[in-house]
């Protein structure tokens, strides 16, 4: 009798106690799991501090690139910025091997004893440089008389596309084709367009009958990308900048 007294005493008062335990330490859990939240908000403004301090940084970086870009650029006679890469005015034009739109083959060597413009071009998707070929064939007797024998057009894009892209618009420009890219990269005109060095950009390259660069502009990089420049503004810098 004493023992089940003992017994039936004991046990009631315990489970109550479990359960009152029980309660609390949930309580402690759902609390204690509050605090990384309430961290992570105190931790807010830190972060918030450390990507203001990184944005003016790359804004800085920014404002200094454009700065050099402008302080190494020229306007020349035309009044849109351009730079000239290398190989440069006075330089050995390397000398190349491509496949026109026509199918035939063409050489640099072929155009020694006369003047020849290279013009390297973003390609089929880039309409600006598409004008831009149409207008130097409106031009060509002002070309004539600036001196410039001949032009050609080199881009990535294969030889049976710039075929069809030629007939549409009606061009009869040379179209080269360097699908490798070998021979824009050796001009670096890879560097002066919108593709993040992905094509050739907007350049040109004027090859003298000796075989050297008599003058260069490249006018696609930044931070204007400028991607067309009407033919008499392309002779006005040419003017100005051409090597005698």
């Amino acid at each position: 009798m004493n023992a089940n007294s003992d017994k039936t005493a004991t046990t009631r008062p315990v489970g109550k106690r479990d359960r009152n335990i029980r309660r609390r330490r949930i309580a402690a859990q759902q609390t204690a799991a509050q605090p990384p939240e309430a961290a992570d908000e105190r931790r807010w403004p830190t972060l918030v501090a450390i990507l203001a301090v990184l944005a003016v940084g790359a804004l800085f970086l920014i404002y200094q690139n454009a700065r050099s870009n402008q302080d190494t650029a020229a306007d020349g006679g035309s009044g849109y910025r351009h730079v000239a890469g290398n190989p440069g005015i006075g330089a050995p034009a390397p000398d190349f091997t491509l496949t026109s739109h026509t199918g035939d083959t063409v050489s640099l060597s072929d155009y020694r004893g006369r003047s020849v413009l290279l013009y390297f071009q973003e390609g089929l998707m880039c309409k600006p440089c598409w004008d831009q070929i149409t207008d130097l064939e409106n031009n060509q007797a002002a070309l004539k008389a600036a001196g410039i024998d001949a032009v050609v057009s080199i881009s990535h894009d294969p030889v049976a596309q710039q075929a069809r892209k030629a007939a549409d618009q009606k061009v009869s420009t040379p179209m080269l084709a360097d699908p490798t890219q070998q021979v824009i990269h050796a001009y670096d005109a890879h560097k002066y367009g919108m593709m993040r060095e992905q094509t050739a950009g907007h350049s040109f390259v004027l090859v003298g009958p000796d075989g050297t660069i008599s003058w260069r502009a490249d006018y696609g990089g930044a931070p204007n990308y400028t991607m067309f420049v009407p033919t008499n503004k392309l002779l006005a810098d040419l003017a100005t900048e051409r090597k005698p």
